[in-house]
């Protein structure tokens, strides 16, 4: 049967329906909003909507776990204390440099305990001394100073020891024996002298090792290192380089006020002794005629 176009009307009807058919199925792939599968779930079944809608917050939770694993750590370095931050990063080095500082610590002490005026200028020896001169008691007087133990009487002992030959010839004497007592004192000091060298060297090697150990963390990490791994290398290189600092700097305070007061009191020694031989020297060539050096 022909249509008024002159074609068949089944062929029209299967046209029609493949059409229609095909705009539907372009509705159902655009998705439009309202219209579509999702739409339609949505308005067909309310209740499976409502029951989906809770598991969209499900994640929350994940959030908190994540939140409390990156305030544990902060929690626990916050609780470590300064101290302890330090010892556990400066390592060998940190127990040098406590060694040093005991060693140091002890030196400044037994040297301030033995460059003082009444151990270098005995002032019960002196007044001996001079009495034993005023009587012409001059062997008693060699004896007093030889069996002293001060800077003085080493000093006046070997004077006494030359003063036969002459004032001139037991100035000499004194100030010999003077210099070579400084000089002992002196070598004492020096160990607070190459502290205050070597202990910032320690520092300084301990800075080194640290920024050797944070630029391993970053060549060894295929991403980018976190500032937590970085930091114990750079706390080492702080912590030594500030204790090496702190051993240092007293050390070498104490060595130079010691070394300036050893100087100041030796000056003070050879004026003492310089003194009493006056004393002895004259009396000696008055009451004898003869300048002979006492018995040993």
């Amino acid at each position: 049967m022909l249509n008024r176009f002159g074609m068949p009307g089944g062929r029209i009807r299967f046209w029609s329906w493949l059409v229609i058919s095909g705009i539907l199925l372009g509705f159902a792939a655009v998705d439009l909003p309202g219209i579509g599968p999702t739409s339609v779930h949505a308005q067909a079944d309310p209740a499976a909507a409502n029951d989906n809608a809770p598991p969209a917050a499900a994640p929350a939770p994940v959030a908190e776990p994540a939140a409390a694993e990156a305030a544990a750590p902060a929690k626990k370095s916050g609780d470590r204390s300064l101290l302890f931050w330090m010892i556990e990063a400066s390592g060998v080095f940190g127990l040098i440099l406590l060694l040093l500082s005991f060693v140091m610590v002890a030196l400044s002490v037994m040297n301030a305990l033995q460059i003082r005026r009444d151990i270098f200028i005995p002032p019960a020896f002196v007044e001996t001394f001079e009495q034993q001169i005023a009587k012409k008691d001059y062997q008693t007087a060699y004896d007093t100073a030889r069996n002293d133990d001060s800077y003085l009487a080493r000093v006046l002992t070997a004077g006494l020891g030359k003063i036969g030959r002459g004032q001139k010839e037991a100035m000499e004497g004194m100030q010999e024996a003077g210099e070579q007592e400084a000089m002992e004192i002196e070598h004492k000091l020096s160990f607070l002298a190459l502290i205050g060298s070597i202990a910032p060297m320690f520092g300084l090697m301990g800075t080194v090792y640290g920024m050797i150990a944070s630029f391993r963390v970053i060549a060894n990490s295929e991403t980018s290192p976190k500032p937590a791994q970085l930091a114990e290398g750079i706390s080492t290189a702080l912590f030594t380089t500030l204790e090496g600092l702190i051993v240092a700097i007293p050390a070498m305070v104490a060595y130079l006020v010691l070394r300036n007061r050893l100087a100041r009191l030796s000056s003070e020694v050879g004026m003492v002794s310089e003194s009493l031989i006056t004393q002895l020297t004259p009396s000696r060539k008055s009451s004898s005629g003869s300048s002979q050096a006492p018995k040993e």
